[in-house]
């Protein structure tokens, strides 16, 4: 019993290394980048009101404690792991399944999110499960993380769920797993740096328009009835909850990057 226990702490701390150095590396890295390319980066600011220290210390410490509850959450997959309920694939990857594993857990978890987070808004719930993380009325990228602990077990549920679906068709890819966590912290860093990286025309673009920008993100927090999405517009357009002036309100900070320093800074309404 006491060998289990100790295997299960270790695991946790180990857990809560990996997942704090991938937030410091997306949080700090986007944070650092737009400071040192301010020139660039400075006029596609999306709010005119700038984030306090104190809203940055909040964010920070929220997300250390929703990589802990992370942690715990992770104890169902390393369980189910060695169990033999969720089957790892060990040996030379083969790259098509790979890909396809990948793509799997990337659209099951923007699915998985929106609707978890149109639930998290339900009265019933939000005071106790989201506001916390709608204090950040101008997020930062110190936000990516920054949950009460019922949001935080309904935001990690998604890794031993998704690891078991998968299982029950093919081994699970530790690699799939790595990257589709590096890029949902990355997606998440960047939708929370209140910055907007993307060109004229990205949102309506048959080859973009389907990808969020940190705009579509950004209104939800600066309004909340709108923009439940994480990496793709699909659901917001398809439930009919994209903000109404989504476009508009992109276009209004968006830049060309070749000159796009030069021009001048619009705010979004309510910012």
């Amino acid at each position: 019993m006491f060998d289990t226990l100790s295997r299960f702490a270790l695991h946790w701390v180990h857990s809560f290394q990996i997942e704090m150095i991938r937030y410091l590396i997306a949080a700090a890295g986007v944070a650092l980048s737009y400071w040192a390319l301010r020139r660039w980066t400075a006029p596609r600011r999306i709010q005119r009101r700038l984030a306090s220290f104190a809203d940055r210390r909040r964010e920070f410490l929220l997300s250390v404690q929703t990589i802990a509850v992370f942690g715990v959450v992770d104890l169902i997959a390393f369980a189910a792991i060695g169990a033999g309920i969720i089957a790892i694939h060990r040996g030379p990857p083969n790259w098509a399944i790979f890909a396809a594993q990948l793509v799997v857990m990337i659209g099951a978890h923007d699915t998985w999110f929106y609707w978890m987070h149109r639930g998290l808004h339900l009265r019933a719930l939000f005071l106790k499960a989201h506001a916390a993380h709608h204090k950040s009325r101008t997020p930062t990228s110190w936000a990516s993380y920054a949950f009460a602990p019922i949001e935080s077990v309904f935001e990690s549920l998604y890794v031993p769920v998704l690891l078991f679906g998968i299982s029950l068709v093919t081994p699970v890819y530790p690699l799939a797993i790595f990257v589709f966590l590096g890029h949902q912290i990355a997606r998440n860093a960047i939708g929370h740096s209140g910055h907007e990286l993307a060109w004229p025309g990205f949102t309506r673009s048959r080859w973009t328009g389907w990808l969020t920008t940190t705009t579509h993100h950004d209104l939800h927090h600066s309004e909340g009835r709108y923009d439940f999405g994480l990496y793709f517009t699909w659901w917001d357009r398809i439930m009919g909850t994209q903000h109404p002036r989504y476009h508009e309100r992109f276009e209004a900070v968006a830049r060309p990057w070749i000159g796009g320093a030069a021009q001048p800074q619009v705010a979004t309404e309510g910012a």
